[in-house]
């Protein structure tokens, strides 16, 4: 008798378990519908791509110096990783933007199934909460309509998030780490992925993981940083850049002399820091 009462609530788990996993791909068709349908009939959003076109052009023609790679919108900002991406996006698309909004879509779509994947085995929300994550009109204008490397910077997170839920430490370092060389935005998940570690590796599991992180950013950059190590550093991993008040979206209520301040971006990291810090507090270090 006890047997049976034991079993009762597994099988119950299992089957909401198996019923999330039924919506969530029933939500990814719907949403590759959806993203057929923004390529055919909503307007490309030009920004970026004729930059990152000119930037890779001038890689792939051999340029090493970082202070050379230049597009319409300035120079280089971001890391070896973003040439790599976006050269084999040229080479696949031959610069074209139609072919290159099929290419984010299924981008899109890998990327929502990873989310998915992530909230049903974390199984913290009730299974209709799942549909939330395919509503966002920006992430779908990002991903389709815009092109940007946040997408496979984003892409490559979740899956370095899928990874450690999995408890695959090494190779969710160094996904996490791709995705660093796309994106150095990505380093802000860096703190509470090092509490995590810490939590759940032993101190020299965190070493050999930090070093196989490291050892990916060397790699990656090596072209560069044997040509030209300074400009390279400089550039790509510039902490002290001034974005553009005009593209700002979460900003847009902030003055543009505020906004360009060194003292308003250190307020920002300041606060995300002890942000951080009152949540391991509060959180994780109990």
């Amino acid at each position: 008798m006890a047997r049976k009462l034991s079993a009762k609530p597994s099988s119950i788990h299992n089957g909401y378990q198996i019923s999330k996993t039924t919506f969530a791909f029933v939500l990814l068709f719907l949403d590759a519908l959806l993203v057929s349908l923004i390529i055919a009939y909503v307007p490309y959003t030009k920004i970026d791509w004729d930059a990152y076109m000119s930037q890779v052009s001038g890689f792939l023609e051999g340029e090493r110096d970082y202070g050379n790679l230049k597009g319409d919108t300035g120079p280089l900002v971001y890391p070896a990783g973003f040439l790599y991406v976006y050269s084999a996006i040229q080479y696949v698309t031959g610069g074209e933007v139609y072919p290159a909004q099929i290419l984010f879509g299924i981008l899109y779509i890998l990327n929502l199934g990873i989310i998915l994947f992530i909230y049903i085995k974390a199984n913290v929300i009730p299974w209709w909460a799942l549909s939330l994550l395919c509503l966002s009109k920006r992430v779908h204008s990002i991903f389709i309509l815009r092109l940007f490397n946040d997408c496979f910077a984003m892409t490559l997170l979740h899956a370095a998030v899928a990874l450690i839920l999995c408890r695959r430490w090494h190779l969710g370092l160094i996904i996490f780490s791709g995705a660093v060389s796309i994106k150095m935005n990505v380093l802000l998940y860096a703190p509470p992925l090092l509490l995590l570690m810490l939590k759940g590796m032993s101190i020299s599991g965190v070493i050999s993981a930090l070093a196989s992180a490291a050892l990916v950013q060397v790699l990656l950059g090596l072209p560069f940083l044997l040509a030209y190590p300074v400009a390279y550093i400089s550039k790509a991993f510039n902490l002290g850049r001034v974005f553009i008040h005009f593209w700002s979206v979460n900003f847009k209520f902030v003055p543009e002399e505020v906004f360009v301040s060194k003292q308003f971006s250190g307020c920002l990291l300041i606060v995300h820091l002890v942000l951080l810090v009152v949540f391991a507090q509060y959180r994780w270090c109990k």
